[in-house]
């Protein structure tokens, strides 16, 4: 019922012991009420955070660091609604925020995509009927393209600079549409994009040929809630879901040059090695099937019961947050 933002502080990498637990608690910082649930947030720049809300409203709060409190700097009511903009409950739950210093992009289960710029009152262009179904979540390919997925298993990309409102391309699961609830784009190669959904299934997909995945990998048991990519080292990919498990998912280790216990269980031996393909990782996420050449899987959370609902890495650093109200941070991502 009581719903806060709040910031914390968990200390540097210095403090760590040797297992590379963290010494001492994370501190809260601050925190300030938050008007339904939160959906999703993510930072502007350092001191903005951009909220999306059950009730429709996109909140941007500002983080003051001089005397470390929040205030709200910015709300757009009702950006996602059902029946209309003035009916007092007529809000539609902001399912998604994507953050491009100064525009934001937000998807909601009304279907429709709103793009914000952070100083201006009035959204900078809405699309309404984007979808008839729930958008979930909402990426940046560039600066004027985005890419939505929805309740029954598309993936659309929308150019801004076309007037029309119309997706520029769409790629389905085949037939099955299963719901997709998270999507992210390789950081260096902006034609490689991951998803996840009801099935708890990995998808990979190369946006430049076909409109179907390049790769189906077989993940958790339940819905996946998020997937990311590792920002600066994307052969690391990061996926969490429903059933408790939180996946590391490594396909920089070339198996060849591991011992050989790997090879068992029918895995094919034919390797890729990196010195024959330049490409950073073309030949992993986007082999036919990346797991029998080299993809090492690690949960990172083995006994974890409860939902991971969503995680986020920097550097070296994975944070997460389970249905046990807690959040975690793992230092030793590549130990």
């Amino acid at each position: 019922q009581d719903n806060r933002i709040s910031i914390w502080s968990v200390g540097d990498a210095g403090s760590a012991g040797l297992g590379g637990e963290y010494q001492g608690e994370p501190q809260l910082v601050c925190d300030i009420r938050h008007d339904g649930d939160v959906m999703d947030m993510q930072f502007l720049d350092q001191e903005r955070i951009v909220v999306a809300s059950s009730t429709g409203s996109v909140t941007v709060f500002r983080h003051h660091q001089n005397n470390q409190t929040l205030s709200a700097n910015h709300r757009w009511e009702k950006a996602h609604y059902h029946v209309d903009q003035d009916t007092p409950c007529g809000g539609a739950a902001c399912t998604g925020v994507i953050c491009n210093n100064p525009e934001i992009v937000t998807v909601g289960e009304d279907g429709r995509i709103n793009l914000f710029r952070a100083d201006q009152k009035d959204a900078v262009r809405t699309i309404d009927n984007a979808d008839s179904s729930t958008l979930h979540a909402v990426t940046f390919l560039r600066t004027t393209e985005i890419l939505t997925v929805n309740s029954i298993g598309q993936l659309k990309i929308w150019d801004f600079r076309q007037q029309r409102n119309e997706p520029s391309q769409i790629f389905s699961l085949t037939g099955d549409r299963v719901p997709l609830h998270c999507v992210d784009r390789h950081p260096n190669q902006q034609h490689i994009v991951a998803t996840g959904g009801q099935d708890g299934m990995l998808s990979i997909w190369d946006i430049r040929q076909g409109t179907m995945p390049v790769s189906l990998l077989n993940a958790h048991e339940a819905e996946m809630w998020e997937v990311h990519f590792h920002p600066s080292n994307p052969d690391h990919l990061f996926t969490c879901s429903e059933d408790g498990s939180l996946w590391h998912w490594d396909t920089s280790a070339d198996i060849s040059e591991k011992p050989s216990f790997l090879h068992q269980g029918g895995r094919s031996t034919t390797y890729f090695s990196h010195n024959s393909i330049n490409q950073s990782v073309v030949s992993a996420w986007l082999s036919n099937d990346p797991t029998k050449d080299r993809m090492e899987i690690t949960n990172l959370v083995p006994n974890q019961t409860l939902s991971v609902n969503t995680l986020d890495i920097l550097g070296p650093c994975l944070v997460y947050g389970t249905d046990a109200e807690a959040i975690y941070v793992n230092r030793q991502l590549f130990a």
